[in-house]
């Protein structure tokens, strides 16, 4: 479903979005205490190296 535009506008493209959030949201903390990185290496070997689009990082 298409969703009309909001009337607020974006002020700018260059913030970090981490400086855009709440450090103290328990969605937040969460995030910050998965292993990441054992994501990616276990997902790693069902990804062809060769061809198709290259696989985005997790975090």
């Amino acid at each position: 479903m298409y969703k009309t535009p909001s009337a607020c506008c974006q002020v700018s493209l260059f913030w970090d979005l981490r400086s855009m959030l709440d450090a103290e949201h328990p969605m937040y903390k969460l995030a910050n205490m998965i292993d990441w990185n054992m994501f990616e290496q276990s997902f790693a070997p069902l990804y062809c190296k060769n061809n198709g689009r290259a696989a985005k990082p997790f975090a």
